[in-house]
């Protein structure tokens, strides 16, 4: 699918991995290998001027690319990778910012700058809680609805019309959570503050608009992409709750696929596609805390008894970069790819068909 422009990442490609090697985060120093610590809450953060913690900024999640959701089963019990992994880790990194540099040279830009796969985080997965680092299992009639998904990039998936495809092969959205975490490209995260307000933008497909303090969420039958936040001051931790989010139908299968969803299925020996269910009883809790100038721990708490059999959390760091650049994300105005699946994949069919026809119809004369 094209997204778009390729040479538009050359700018952060360097610069999101010196900050992958650099950036010091509370990860990096653990003192113990099996023991995740509380997020620290001793930096005290500016103030707006009217008085709340201050986390405006520009935060771009690609030093975590690569973290998977789910602990690989290398790792353990282990919420920290060794010395040696984390530098076998960093030299990948290197190699591949000489490859970049090598294909600038040569003016021959490739995947190198269209795909965004960094390395060197201190952590063996994003997940914090269940302990083990492995999400917990789904429930019957949800694994049965996220086999039978449909999108892109599931495979031998036959597509008739637009409602094969999720939500964002059709440009519309990554939906929630997945939209906060990081996916191969695209992953600038901008935070504003007004008096009431919080709003988070996102450089791929979506705006939060999120008001402090009020109470009340939508009524049931209201639903949206990105769910309704409502936020909330914990000292100087931001806590934003969502619900409303756009479920689906598990009667008819009709559900909601999600690309770069919460969810690395092929660590439990099942296919890691891009087709979570998402039911209307599902709601999100994050928090925000600044833990120094230029950090932000990132808690992401995840409830869908319809879906998972057990509440889950995540965690992770951003790093502030205010020289990263936004570009627009023209998704609709090139998403050409979806008529040309369709097509593709009944000119196939056809194709089939006929052959099939003159297969039959030659075994039909043979016994004449």
């Amino acid at each position: 699918m094209r997204r778009n422009d390729p040479a538009r990442r050359i700018c952060v490609i360097t610069a999101a991995i010196a900050c992958v090697l650099a950036a010091p985060t509370f990860a990096q120093d653990a003192p113990e290998l099996t023991v995740i610590p509380p997020v620290s809450t001793d930096y005290q953060p500016k103030k707006t001027a009217w008085g709340d913690p201050d986390l405006r900024g520009t935060w771009p999640i690609n030093d975590v690319a690569e973290m998977p959701v789910s602990r690989p089963d290398q790792y353990g019990n282990r919420f920290f990778k060794t010395d040696e992994e984390l530098a076998a880790e960093q030299a990948r990194v290197q190699q591949l910012e000489s490859g970049y540099k090598k294909e600038e040279q040569e003016e021959r830009i490739g995947t190198g700058h269209w795909i965004e796969y960094l390395g060197g985080s201190r952590r063996t997965s994003m997940l914090v809680d269940p302990p083990s680092g492995k999400l917990p299992p789904m429930t019957p009639q949800a694994e049965a609805l996220y086999r039978a998904g449909r999108s892109s990039w599931t495979p031998n998936t036959k597509f008739d019309w637009v409602t094969d495809f999720d939500s964002w092969d059709r440009c519309i959205s990554r939906g929630f959570p997945a939209s906060m975490l990081p996916f191969r490209y695209n992953n600038g995260i901008r935070i504003f503050q007004a008096p009431g307000f919080v709003v988070i933008q996102l450089e791929m497909l979506g705006e939060r608009i999120i008001p402090i303090g009020r109470e009340g969420h939508w009524p049931k039958p209201v639903e949206a992409w990105l769910g309704n936040s409502l936020g909330h001051w914990e000292g100087n931790t931001q806590v934003i709750e969502t619900t409303n989010l756009k479920s689906g139908d598990s009667a008819t299968k009709d559900m909601y696929a999600r690309n770069g969803s919460p969810l690395n299925m092929a660590t439990r020996g099942v296919p890691a596609w891009n087709t979570i269910p998402t039911s209307a009883e599902a709601k999100v809790i994050e928090r925000l805390t600044m833990t120094g100038p230029d950090t932000i721990a990132y808690e992401m708490t995840y409830v869908d008894p319809e879906v998972f059999t057990a509440p889950w959390t995540l965690r992770f760091d951003w790093a502030r970069d205010e020289d990263y650049a936004f570009y627009e994300y023209a998704c609709h105005e090139g998403d050409v790819q979806v008529r040309n699946y369709i097509t593709s994949s009944r000119a196939g069919r056809l194709q089939e068909a006929t052959a099939a026809d003159r297969a039959a119809a030659g075994e039909s004369g043979g016994s004449r």
